[in-house]
């Protein structure tokens, strides 16, 4: 089983900055893909930006310029800076990871992260 728990949600002014992070645990497991999704009250849950082990991301459009993730292998952590914040950017952020074990590829969710923008 791998373990995957976000950090660094909170409340911010618009036009400011959070940064979350997102770590995945656990024995026997490498990373594939991570990425941060959000969802809204009322809305369906979106992809924000992803990346891979090998540091290929894919960014939302509505977060390009503003938002940045990275990946640390060794530590199976992932971080997203959101900068410029809005309050449309307002919604639980939840971590994913796409990992493989014993030859096949699993995913797992973390519980969310709440992320509040006011204006």
């Amino acid at each position: 089983q791998v373990q995957v728990v976000e950090s660094g949600g909170g409340l911010v002014q618009a036009g400011g900055s959070l940064r979350l992070s997102c770590a995945a645990s656990g024995i026997g497991f490498s990373i594939d893909t991570m990425g941060w999704y959000r969802q809204a009250p009322g809305n369906q849950r979106e992809l924000v930006a992803s990346i891979t082990s090998g540091g290929s991301n894919n960014y939302a459009d509505s977060v390009k310029d503003r938002f940045t993730v990275s990946v640390d292998n060794a530590k199976n952590t992932m971080a997203l800076q959101m900068n410029s914040l809005r309050p449309e950017d307002t919604a639980v952020y939840y971590c994913r990871a796409e990992v493989f074990r014993g030859g096949y590829k699993f995913q797992y969710w973390g519980q969310g992260t709440q992320v509040t923008v006011s204006s």
